[in-house]
């Protein structure tokens, strides 16, 4: 069993190194999965310990970033490059387990587009697998094989005023034994926490398909 928590911070106005440090010492995660992670968050090593490494999407500031108590399986993450938007491109970046891999995702907002981003990650990733983060996704994912386990309730307020869930897990062979919401803090996005473990024994694991882009580990 794996809990995993998945948090988008805000980039540079939200969550603070102290607020995730805080997050960390309060749930207990076996893995931290963030978007829009600053390199601010390159210290949480040096505050907690741990393993880090954060992909940054080209030409921006922030990116994506995992943080795991325990030291991350040798060659991940790894970075897949993703059908681009007009002004973003966006990167997923994929940690290979032993028991099953992990894509962390901060999709785009065009539900076309954030589909077939879904689809080009579903594509490199293993019979056994998890896809969290901040999909940007209204309505089903339309992602043949995978189930959508994350919790149910809103995760983000558009403009103060819809409440969306868009902050998502979707699975393959995996069950998912617990899912919730917590508290927002400093953030405009709930972090999702689910615990996972493989469904059954003996699917064999392939590596991900991907390309490197500027990334920070310790």
């Amino acid at each position: 069993m794996i809990r995993i928590i998945s948090w988008n911070l805000l980039r540079l106005v939200g969550a603070s190194l102290h607020d995730v440090a805080r997050l960390i010492e309060k749930q207990h995660p076996d893995l931290l999965l963030m978007q829009e992670a600053t390199e601010v968050m390159d210290g949480l090593p040096s505050l907690l310990g741990g393993h880090y490494h954060r992909a940054v999407l080209p030409g921006r500031v922030h990116g994506l970033a995992a943080w795991s108590p325990a030291r991350l399986p040798a060659g991940t993450p790894s970075v897949l490059r993703l059908p681009s938007g007009a002004i973003v491109q966006r990167v997923c970046q994929i940690l290979e387990f032993e028991q099953f891999t992990v894509a962390n995702v901060h999709l785009s907002h065009g539900q076309v587009l954030n589909r077939r981003q879904l689809r080009r990650i579903a594509g490199v990733l293993p019979a056994r697998a998890a896809i969290l983060g901040d999909f940007n996704l209204v309505g089903p994912t339309f992602l043949p094989g995978f189930r959508d386990v994350g919790p149910r309730e809103p995760t983000h307020i558009a403009g103060d005023m819809m409440p969306l869930r868009i902050d998502r897990c979707v699975v393959r062979g995996l069950v998912c034994h617990a899912a919730s919401a917590l508290d927002r803090g400093a953030s405009d996005h709930r972090p999702i926490s689910v615990e996972l473990r493989a469904a059954t024994a003996g699917v064999p694991l392939h590596p991900a398909a991907a390309v490197e882009v500027p990334a920070v580990a310790a």
